[in-house]
This record gives C-alpha cells, structure tokens and sequence, in this order.
C-alpha cells in the first residue's frame, strides 16, 4: 500500500501548491514583484516542507484506519461461503470429483463427517484406493499397489488426510485450532486482485491463501508440507462457484506442483450435505483371512 500513499503525496504537492512565479505576481502585485517576491517564496517552500511530512502521516494513518485486519478479511471470507451458521449446520458432506487425462477415466469421492472424521476414494474401473480417518486413526487400502488389505498409515501419510478431515475448512475458528494467520498483503492471481494470508498450522504445514478482494471467496490455496524429512510445494485453484444450500462451493479444481505449467483439472459433480453416513466407513476393519484347507482335504 505504500506506492499508493506516494501517488497520493505527490498528488497533493502537484495540484494543491503549485510553484508558480507568475501567480505569486498576480496576487502580490507588480509593485511587490521585486523585493517581496524572492522572500516570500523562500518562505512558502518552507512552510511547504514542514507541512507535507504532516500531511503524508495523516493519509497513511486514514489508510492504515480504513484497512483490514486478517480476522476481519478471514470473516468476510466465511461470510462470503454462506456464514459461520450454515456451515456448521453441515453436519456430514459427500463430495463426488470427476478426472480425466486424454483417455484416462476416474472418480474421486470425499466424504466427511463431524468431528474430523474423512473418507477419500479414487475409483479407477470399478477398483478403489481408500484412505480414511476417524479421528484417531489413518489407514488405507491401496489395490493398485497389489495390497487389499488395511494398512495403518504414518503420522506423515495422515497429515494431508487430517487436514481435509476439516470439514468447515482451517480458516474457520484457526486460533482454536492452533493456526496462526497472518495478513501478508496483496498478491495477483492471473490479473485479479487477492488478499494473501499466511496461515501458519499446528501440524508445521505453511499455507497460503489468495482470497479474492472483491468476494473474499478463495481462488488459490499454496500448500507447503514436509513429508519424510522432504519438502513437498503445491498449488490449488478453484473457481466456478456455485451456491448448495446457500453455501459457496468451488465446482472447478486445479493442482499442480509449485513451479509447474501442468495442472490436474477436477470437475466437482455433486456435493451432498448432511447425508446419512454411518461411523464404521471411517472405522479401519478388520483384515480379511483365508481359510485353510483342512487337514487331509
């Protein structure tokens, strides 16, 4: 903001005292041209220099009155979603993503269940990797990987996974959840205009939100995170907004690695609220054991 307050400086000295021999002429008069005109001059520029340092300070002090704090743009970002209300009445959400590459065809579903409860499917021809968390624990079934079994996942593993265990989101009551925000200022997204905000969450993951300074809704979401000793930078776009309830959902997606022109686009095809979803999806079951032959068989 600070190019701005120049601008507006320099507007002032430019427009409101300009340094104009001839005018200073017309108002003194040509009798007072000569002894008078030099002195006073000198004397105004003075005036000048005292009085601008002044002036400057109170444009800064109205901007720095008139601008936004962090938890005051993090609530108009909530408000814009559809308000804190509504988006707790959202006690589970079912989330169907459809992805295709040139031939390649598959179906991403999340489902979420308060509190911090998550279930991600990526479905590739009828089979299905399963990540899931109920809370306390993270376990997946990965049948591409030739395993069909549960499996217990790492503390490492399950970061991602707990965060979209969230289901309002982490700007959402981020103090009591242990984050901390930071308005780092304005940022352009693809020519548009975006409040950046550093959150800073309790899992050591650092993420950057660009909020639209126009519907304070998200338009880019960077993501460090360290997995395995191993910095890992992403990026999220979202756009085509559409209302479900009178919530705001982002029904397009992109991702992409830091750095990279190469985006996976997403195409959100329903969004479900408050559907019947019972614990034990988020439950690790029990592995499956095959029965042996008995003996003499």
């Amino acid at each position: 903001m600070g190019p701005v307050f120049v601008r507006i400086a320099q507007g002032v000295v430019s427009e409101s005292f300009p340094l104009d021999t001839e005018l200073f002429s017309d108002f003194l008069g040509e009798r007072m041209k000569v002894d008078i005109r030099p002195p006073l001059a000198a004397k105004f520029i003075k005036v000048c220099k005292m009085l601008l340092p002044a002036l400057f300070l109170s444009v800064v002090a109205a901007g720095v009155v008139g601008a936004q704090t962090v938890d005051e743009i993090i609530a108009k970002n909530i408000q814009a979603r559809g308000g804190l209300e509504k988006l707790k009445g959202v006690k589970s959400l079912r989330t169907t993503v459809k992805f295709s590459d040139g031939s390649f065809r598959a179906e991403f579903r999340q489902e979420n269940k308060r509190p911090g409860k998550v279930r991600e499917e990526f479905i590739v021809q009828g089979m299905a990797q399963i990540q899931a968390y109920d809370g306390k624990t993270g376990w997946q079934i990965s049948p591409f990987s030739g395993r069909r079994d549960p499996d217990l996942m790492s503390q490492d593993d399950m970061k991602s996974l707990i965060v979209d265990g969230d289901i309002d989101g982490p700007l959402v009551d981020y103090k009591e959840k242990g984050h901390k925000a930071e308005l780092v200022g304005h940022d352009s997204m693809e020519g548009t205009d975006c409040f950046k905000i550093k959150l800073s969450m309790k899992n050591g993951d650092i993420r950057y939100y660009y909020l639209d300074t126009d519907s304070y809704l998200d338009l880019k979401v960077e993501v460090q995170t360290t997995i395995r000793g191993a910095l890992q930078e992403s990026e999220l776009y979202y756009g085509d907004y559409e209302q479900v309830n009178g919530i705001y959902y982002p029904f397009a997606v992109e991702q992409a690695q830091k750095g990279s022109s190469s985006r996976q686009q997403f195409s959100v095809e329903k969004i479900e609220q408050n559907v019947d979803l019972d614990d034990s999806l988020f439950a690790m079951p029990a592995a499956k054991t095959e029965k042996k032959p008995a003996a003499g068989n």
